[in-house]
């Protein structure tokens, strides 16, 4: 029973990382910005560690199953 909850967040924050990191690397590949009225420098470097964050906690949730 417990399991179906930690594999619904699991999923969700997977999905959600890997879509932010690979929105970032098109933004990032097309010199476009990522983020309006920050450095680029600084907004890359946010959505990439937001991005990686999510990434672990989904898998941290899939092994928790």
């Amino acid at each position: 029973m417990e399991s179906g909850p930690a594999i619904f967040a699991g999923t969700a924050f997977a999905l959600f990382g890997a879509a932010l990191l690979l929105w970032t690397g098109v933004r990032v590949m097309h010199r476009a910005p990522v983020a309006q009225g920050v450095s680029p420098a600084t907004a890359v470097a946010l959505t990439t560690l937001s991005g990686v964050v999510s990434l672990a906690l989904g898998l941290w949730c899939f092994g928790r199953v």
